[in-house]
């Protein structure tokens, strides 16, 4: 039995929300998907235990673009009441290793990241005021 995906896996304050590098064609959750099929497969609903700011549309979509890309294989697992896992093709278990560099590059850089990111929003409420 695989350990169930913790809800605070991408919290608000994650390092991976402010990386400002996308990977999976541009999706700006494509990215966090594959870090959450990084230790096997899973089933739409454990995906959104740690996904909850995407809607359901917005991880089917995200799903599918990966899935069309290679990265990600759509199964459905035959028996009683059959269901659909998700899970991390070689092409897209090779997207790991530069992940975790970009991960790591937030990581070093997370005050400077916040710092613009707040700095910015400041002069932008400043021009609308």
């Amino acid at each position: 039995m695989r350990q169930p995906l913790p809800a605070d896996m991408f919290d608000e304050l994650c390092p991976s929300s402010l990386n400002p590098i996308r990977f999976g064609f541009g999706d700006k959750w494509a990215a966090l998907v594959i870090r959450c099929l990084q230790d096997g497969p899973r089933r739409f609903s454990e995906l959104r235990v740690p996904l909850g700011r995407v809607t359901a549309k917005g991880l089917t979509r995200s799903l599918r673009s990966l899935e069309r890309g290679g990265l990600v294989r759509r199964t459905v697992v035959a028996g009683a009441g059959s269901r659909v896992e998700y899970e991390l093709t070689p092409l897209g278990r090779s997207m790991l290793a530069p992940m975790a560099v970009a991960c790591a590059w937030a990581e070093d850089h997370w005050d400077e990241l916040l710092e613009a990111r707040e700095s910015h929003d400041a002069a932008s409420l400043d021009r609308a005021g």
